[in-house]
């Protein structure tokens, strides 16, 4: 069982925290066993918000812990106690994989972590960590970024983005998509899309790409190309590519790359079917394109992740 530490500090901002605890304190899918052994540690009570909130453990607790998620503060300026600037750090030589979620990040930049890391924040103070901190590589515009070790997110949304994102890498797309379900969120948003979107791509009649996308999701087999997709909407590939953007961030190329290689995880994860076969399940035509593309996008061969899912 992976213990998750929740680094509780005075002047958090209350969502964060509790969108933490909701997430991880229990598993409401009875999908993933063992679930986490979630503790929330800080040096004494704290206050988020108008709560006050009682710690189960000490800083000390986060130097065994195996994920340290650090919510967001309400004050970027304000000085980091030094108590938790200590247990941030043993906690990341420990080898713990390092959460910030929102101005958590001011956090671990504050305790050194983020040199030479990819990270983000809340893109209204993403150029002041940038400025704070010019070792770090500031990736404003994204959702989340995971560097393996060091992960991050924007706000609100984006932190319950990054939760399901380590849900899925822990125990796999099918548990992460059944915890999304019970929190009424969308399944999965890449990390990569842009922080500022209109609304998400919604599978419903009356949008310009409502009836679009259950089309596109039942033909995943097929190689569809953004031609194909235009004319199915009945609009030129430049508005397409338009509405797109304006939903997702993302052109639609990439947003159907992404669906290809959702489908290749639940098949990885749920069916006893070769590469081979799944590849074309997904559109991607051979197991050398889709091994290609998942290493890329995924961090490990498809052989390898469907071993490490069948093992939890």
């Amino acid at each position: 069982m992976a213990t998750i530490a929740l680094a509780a500090v005075d002047g958090m901002l209350h969502f964060e925290f509790a969108m933490a605890c909701e997430i991880f304190a229990h598993d409401p899918t009875g999908l993933a066993d063992p679930w986490y052994d979630l503790v929330v540690c800080a040096a004494g009570p704290v206050g988020a918000g108008r709560f006050r909130i009682e710690p189960d453990a000490g800083l000390d607790r986060l130097a065994t812990a195996d994920v340290v998620i650090v919510p967001a503060v309400a004050d970027v300026g304000a000085p980091v106690p030094e108590d938790l600037l200590r247990a941030v750090r043993a906690a990341h030589d420990a080898g713990a994989r390092m959460v910030s979620l929102c101005t958590g990040a001011f956090v671990l930049g504050a305790a050194g972590i983020l040199d030479g890391q990819r990270v983000t924040t809340h893109w209204a103070h993403t150029a002041e960590l940038a400025a704070r901190f010019p070792a770090a590589r500031v990736e404003p515009d994204v959702l989340y970024v995971d560097n393996g070790t060091v992960l991050a997110s924007a706000g609100k949304a984006a932190a319950i983005d990054l939760c399901l994102h380590l849900i899925r890498r822990d125990h796999g797309s099918t548990v992460a998509n059944a915890v999304a379900r019970r929190l009424v969120v969308p399944p999965h948003r890449s990390g990569g899309q842009a922080q500022f979107v209109t609304t998400p791509v919604p599978a419903r009649s009356g949008h310009p790409l409502g009836d679009l996308v259950p089309w596109v999701l039942a033909r995943l087999d097929q190689p569809l190309t953004v031609e194909d997709l235009a004319r199915q909407a009945a609009m030129s590939s430049r508005n397409l590519a338009r509405h797109f953007h304006a939903a997702t961030g993302e052109t639609p190329l990439r947003w159907l790359s992404a669906q290809r290689l959702g489908r290749a995880r639940e098949l990885l994860e749920n069916t006893d079917d070769g590469v081979e076969v799944i590849a074309r399940a997904c559109g991607l035509g051979t197991a050398a394109t889709l091994r290609r593309h998942f290493h890329r996008a995924v961090g490990v061969p498809p052989d390898t992740y469907r071993r490490t899912f069948r093992g939890l």
